[in-house]
């Protein structure tokens, strides 16, 4: 196989992204149900999610180290959450615009750079902020939608407490600062337990 056949993805590629996709939207699923219950756990579920996920995501991109594959990540978990009914074109376009920017991050550093794939790790965490967004992009009409599609009105009207510049500033930082720590926390997982089970 020559170098430049070796640095594109392969179908065993596509298959592990495939996979580490699935048990990402998983676990966003599982953070978005108790989201559910209480409008500041929505607001900052994209925080949540990047805690949580830094392993699943450094062990993807410890596994296929090649461009492309947080781009189809995002791409697999756009269209589940657009299968099961909780797509909107904010969070598609805020996907793609931080998946494109993550995978030059790679690419800069170099695909075995931790601080590369650390920083590509934070940003992509940003995607799932475009799942709240809308409350602040279409404000009413956005909470006037929710609430006709089952959404309490103790929920919307928590929701509009919250809609301030500043809670918006904080969704993003938090997002990113719990995505460094996630990924910190994946780094430590990969060394301590994948690496010495032949994993990675």
């Amino acid at each position: 196989m020559s170098k430049t056949e070796a640095n594109k993805l392969q179908i065993k590629d596509l298959v592990t992204i495939g996979i580490f996709s699935a048990i990402y939207f998983v676990v966003n699923l599982i953070v978005m149900v108790c989201g559910g219950i209480s409008p500041i756990i929505w607001i900052f579920m994209p925080a949540i999610i990047g805690l949580l996920c830094g392993v699943i995501f450094m062990l993807m991109t410890a596994k296929v180290q090649k461009f492309g594959s947080i781009l189809i990540m995002s791409i697999i978990t756009a269209l589940i959450y657009f299968a099961t009914g909780q797509f909107t074109v904010v969070l598609l376009v805020s996907f793609a615009i931080v998946s494109i920017i993550a995978e030059f991050i790679r690419r800069g550093f170099g695909y075995k750079s931790f601080t590369g794939n650390l920083i590509a790790y934070a940003i992509f965490s940003l995607g799932m902020t475009g799942s709240p967004l809308p409350i602040w992009l279409f404000g009413d009409s956005f909470l006037k939608s929710i609430m006709e599609q089952g959404m309490s009105a103790s929920y919307v009207e928590g929701l509009k407490t919250l809609t301030s510049t500043g809670m918006l500033m904080s969704m993003y930082v938090v997002t990113f600062i719990a995505a460094l720590i996630g990924g910190f926390i994946g780094k430590s997982m990969l060394k301590k337990h994948f690496k010495k089970a032949g994993i990675v």
